[in-house]
């Protein structure tokens, strides 16, 4: 399996997140990434390659076009407004109290793109954010190539972002986007597994009218756990995507053997919607001892569980989520890698 990695990601190294009320520093942070590619290492798990360079277009497929002017000059407006913090949203659309317009002034207008305000957006953000989308467009050819799979280790992740909102950590939808490149590339369906503790809302409000992306999340209870707002189980798509998106609302303190079962019916969901690759947000934030979770997997089920993705036998490619500043993330995303290439 070939990983595919950029020690730019280290450009996305924010200093401030706003949790419970304080700014602290953020946990999704440089050193993720470096346990697991570390970890890769260790092991001798896949080829470390870097990835391709692609002009925006590809983003452009799935991302609105003004969000992505937007993330690219925001830090520099921000600079340029005389704030002196790093730019993070103190104001935001609210229903029946808004005009669907971007403000001009930055303040305003990162709150319109905005949609979560635990994300600070700084120097470095943009160049990383599009690099992790490199990332990802780079295993989506190598599995359009005819590789069986691949991973995309990308930071920032991306799941949370919508076709024109940032939030959750995440700017551009790296899982999205690699879809979409895949289907560009001659694929007739995509089917998307997303592992992560937190609902893909973003992946999820991309593709929630289509029928050639099936979209699988398995997540903590939106009623007790970030975003919230999406994620519930009677959200089957709406149009032509009626029945094309799944989600597996699970409640605190779950367990492998009840996530399991949700995973195996999301299982059999893919099998029989007869995808041509998978795509795995492989989010390990479902880790007993994950800082930001409440569900209890622990480390030898997560290969396990890369066992059983493996079975479908579909060519998959695994983009990196979430998954916090423990070291176990990098143990918990290798037994996952392990557990697919053993299987």
């Amino acid at each position: 399996m070939k990983i595919i990695y950029s020690e730019e990601h280290k450009l996305r190294d924010s200093k401030t997140e706003l949790s419970g009320g304080q700014l602290v520093p953020p946990f999704e942070c440089p050193v993720r990434a470096e346990y697991v590619i570390d970890e890769l290492k260790r092991r001798q798990v896949g080829g470390i390659i870097l990835p391709q360079r692609f002009d925006k277009s590809r983003m452009l497929r799935v991302h609105d076009a003004d969000y992505l002017q937007f993330l690219e000059t925001c830090w520099l407006d921000w600079q340029a407004a005389g704030y002196k913090g790093e730019a993070i949203a103190s104001c935001a659309p609210s229903r029946r109290m808004t005009r669907d317009v971007p403000p001009r002034e930055i303040d305003g207008r990162i709150g319109y793109y905005c949609l979560a305000a635990e994300t600070s957006i700084n120097g470095g953000t943009w160049e990383a954010a599009y690099l992790a989308a490199d990332v990802a467009l780079t295993g989506a050819d190598l599995i359009s190539a005819g590789n069986k799979s691949a991973f995309s280790l990308c930071r920032p992740p991306g799941h949370h972002a919508a076709t024109d909102m940032f939030g959750g950590y995440c700017f551009i939808n790296n899982a999205a986007v690699a879809a979409q490149a895949m289907l560009d590339d001659g694929a007739t369906r995509v089917a998307i597994l997303d592992v992560d503790f937190h609902h893909g809302n973003g992946t999820q409000s991309i593709f929630y009218d289509r029928s050639d992306v099936l979209f699988c999340s398995l997540h903590g209870d939106p009623m007790d756990a970030f975003p919230y707002y999406l994620g519930g189980d009677d959200e089957l798509g709406e149009g032509q995507g009626h029945g094309y998106n799944r989600n597996y609302s699970l409640p605190p303190g779950t367990t492998y053997d009840v996530w399991s079962s949700a995973l195996d019916d999301a299982l059999k969901t893919i099998t029989d919607f007869g995808a041509d690759a998978l795509i795995v947000s492989l989010g390990v934030d479902t880790f007993e001892h994950d800082p930001i979770s409440f569900f209890k997997l622990k480390s030898d089920d997560f290969t396990h569980y890369g066992a059983k993705v493996a079975a479908l036998n579909i060519p998959t490619l695994f983009v990196m989520e979430g998954g916090y500043a423990v070291e176990e993330i990098g143990v918990n995303v290798v037994n996952v890698l392990e557990g697919f290439d053993d299987a």
